[in-house]
């Protein structure tokens, strides 16, 4: 009895220390120089997150006349003339709005050097990160964030850099009062908040979420960077080298981290079928193996809200008829012969110098433009009820659109959402930011979420 009277003791003791030390952690951030340092400033999609996040700041100031605090912000990385070429552009425009903010600092800050990372880090609420592949180059600062109660958001698609680091670091990030929000670009907003958007419409409309989504690619448009294609290599690497990965890949519920993780099986659209309920052929999509995870984690995250049983898929449409089915066929062997292509040393090294995208490059500033994205997402619950949804974009995915989805939920970590109402912890979008996340990036980023049916 005495045993157990200590133990419940020890456990209110520990639970108030954490609740202590996340209130001073909230505290500090709040007292740090900065609201955001953008880490990996001068990558592709990294100057691109830089030139909308000074063009939003000073409209925001501009309509905010009267704001007594503007949000200061920093470029970081770890080449200081490119850093300072960019923060030279930067400025000027900043300027040229007339407004009251600051010029944009830059702090110097190497992957291999984790005392600048902690430098960084401790001077910042958040620290957004474009620095892939993250398999290679991430740990060292989600380790420095989670250390030091730092907010954080990237765009990694890799699925298995993100268990590691939950496996590593989600007590620390917990005790600390750091937000760790992975994947807030193209991989995985569009998918987890269209989830989180069509099962709040299903709940209202039908007293219950639905048990299956499946979420089709209708159309898109734009190109892949190099940055892109070397965290694609590198997890390819990975999963051909070591079968214990090849056993994580596959897992749909790989980063559920509870001890009541579903068990029902997910179906996975991985070669070429046809719809006849949509009549369109079907295709792989090849970021539903990242999308399905943060769903499903999701879920976990919002206890259970879509259910225990849920089921959710991703695939590209194609046409109907034998064109359709032509496409289908052609981009589904496309990817297989990618997707073993990179799993060998020299046909991956081979594919790298002579044919795809080098590192820095991606789509131009018309392409960017031009680009767009338009996804569906049907949804059943048990009663055979049904309800459509769209999410669509008015930039090229990867880096028009992404480039402001990350940019919004660093600021909406920073601005809409204390440290009491979110704890500290690996979330995803939908289960840290939910609402507020959605109603900026319809104001700001030129998505829209739309119900589609009666």
């Amino acid at each position: 009895m005495n045993h157990d009277t200590n133990s419940s003791q020890d456990t209110a003791n520990q639970s108030t220390q954490n609740t202590t030390q996340q209130t001073e952690a909230a505290s500090n951030t709040a007292q740090r120089a900065y609201s955001i340092v953008l880490y990996g400033a001068t990558s592709f999609v990294g100057q691109i997150t830089a030139h909308y996040l000074a063009k939003f700041l000073t409209e925001q100031q501009a309509d905010n006349a009267n704001q007594s605090k503007p949000i200061s912000w920093a470029l970081a990385g770890r080449d200081q003339q490119k850093l300072e070429t960019l923060q030279t552009e930067i400025n000027r425009l900043q300027q040229a709005q007339g407004t009251k903010i600051d010029k944009v600092d830059i702090i110097m800050a190497n992957s291999d050097d984790q005392a600048s990372l902690d430098a960084m880090t401790k001077q910042t609420q958040v620290v957004i990160s474009t620095v892939g592949p993250y398999l290679k180059y991430g740990e060292p600062l989600i380790k420095s964030c989670a250390e030091n109660g730092t907010d954080y958001v990237d765009l990694t698609g890799e699925a298995i850099f993100i268990k590691d680091m939950l496996d590593k670091y989600q007590q620390t990030a917990k005790q600390s009062g750091a937000r760790i929000i992975n994947s807030c670009g193209f991989d995985s907003i569009p998918s987890d908040l269209g989830v989180y958007f069509t099962q709040q419409h299903a709940e209202a409309k039908f007293g219950q979420a639905c048990q299956s989504i499946n979420m089709r690619v209708k159309a898109a448009k734009g190109g892949l960077s190099g940055g892109t294609i070397a965290s694609m290599a590198t997890i390819f690497e990975e999963v051909g080298q070591d079968k214990a990965r090849r056993k994580q890949v596959a897992n749909p519920y790989l980063l559920n981290d509870d001890k009541d993780a579903p068990s029902v099986r997910q179906d996975n659209v991985g070669k070429p079928e046809y719809d006849s309920e949509h009549k369109r052929w079907l295709a792989p999509f090849v970021m539903a193996s990242i999308n399905t995870r943060i769903v499903h984690r999701s879920n976990q995250l919002l206890s259970y809200q879509y259910g225990h049983d849920f089921k959710y898929d991703e695939a590209m449409w194609m046409q109907d008829g034998i064109k359709g089915k032509l496409m289908s066929y052609g981009l589904s062997a496309g990817l297989l012969g990618f997707a073993t292509a990179m799993m060998f040393k020299p046909s991956r090294e081979l594919l790298s110098k002579h044919v795809l995208p080098k590192s820095g490059s991606g789509p131009s500033k018309s392409e960017q433009d031009e680009g767009f994205f338009d996804i569906r997402f049907f949804g059943k619950t048990s009663n055979s009820d049904t309800i459509s949804t769209k999410v669509t974009g008015d930039r090229d995915p990867g880096y028009g659109s992404t480039s402001r989805m990350l940019a919004q939920s660093a600021l909406c970590l920073a601005q809409d959402i204390s440290k009491e109402e979110v704890e500290g912890g690996f979330w995803t979008p939908a289960s840290a930011m939910g609402d507020k996340l959605l109603e900026r990036l319809e104001k700001h980023a030129g998505l829209s979420f739309d119900v589609i049916d009666s």
